[in-house]
């Protein structure tokens, strides 16, 4: 059963892969939308300060916990996690429930390059998978003619695989539009399938620290970003234990 909570000021949704699925497929059958979003430490650090992040996150119907240190921090502060729900796997879980079940899927973001690899390695692990169109993640001059052309396309599922926060504020702009019946951010979920980027070793990921293989990967990049949000979330988790402790919550 999914079960809402609330930390750091941040709606989540704990609950296990296969009832994320489940719940997901049972939506999409139904056509009743659903705006999904993962949370992860930057993204909670990033919603402190971005107003329209925040306002696009808590307005999703499903808010997974992506990462490790999201979920080590619920479980310090006394709720219960079970596991965590990682983005690009429950990508791969959903286009898998896709081609299962006859629904057509649109893949926005990436290059060109990368859209198109992307398009044809799910082809060819689901042959009976329906793509109903692609398309790279650089747009913004006619941003409403993509729209227009995913509502158009007949697509069921919308994943948008650009960085945040630019697609929570695309998909929070434009989803009265799309025309989809489930949406989701995938972010570098497309570099990872096409074959660009790397993901960590499966004992990093439990460990919490494909941060850290992210680094490595791209260290210009990514080393400011990781140092910054990773030193705020946990003088955020230290505030709040300590609030904790003394009869407050989090």
């Amino acid at each position: 059963m999914i079960k809402r909570i609330t930390l750091f000021s941040c709606p989540m949704d704990v609950a296990l892969m296969d009832e994320t699925v489940n719940w997901i497929a049972d939506r999409t059958s139904r056509r009743q939308f659903t705006q999904h979003v993962v949370v992860n430490v930057a993204k909670v650090v990033n919603m402190r300060s971005d107003a329209r992040l925040a306002e696009s996150v808590r307005n999703c119907d499903l808010i997974n916990i992506d990462g490790m240190g999201v979920v080590w921090a619920a479980r310090l502060l006394g709720h219960v996690v079970p596991e965590r729900v990682a983005g690009v796997d429950l990508f791969g879980r959903l286009v898998a429930m896709a081609a299962k079940r006859g629904f057509p899927v649109f893949f926005l973001g990436g290059t060109e390059e990368v859209a198109a690899k992307v398009c044809a390695k799910l082809k060819a692990q689901f042959p009976a998978l329906k793509v109903a169109g692609s398309h790279h993640g650089y747009f913004w001059d006619n941003e409403q003619e993509v729209v227009e052309n995913i509502r158009t396309s007949g697509a069921r599922l919308l994943f948008v695989a650009i960085t945040s926060p630019k697609k929570e504020a695309f998909i929070e702009r434009w989803k009265q539009q799309l025309g989809v019946d489930f949406v989701m951010g995938v972010g570098g979920t497309f570099d990872v399938i096409a074959g660009k980027v790397r993901r960590a070793p499966r004992w990093m990921q439990m460990a919490g620290m494909e941060w850290v293989f992210r680094v490595i990967q791209e260290p210009r990049r990514m080393w400011r970003r990781y140092l910054i949000t990773n030193s705020k979330f946990t003088l955020m988790l230290i505030k709040a234990r300590i609030a904790a402790t003394f009869g407050s919550t989090a």
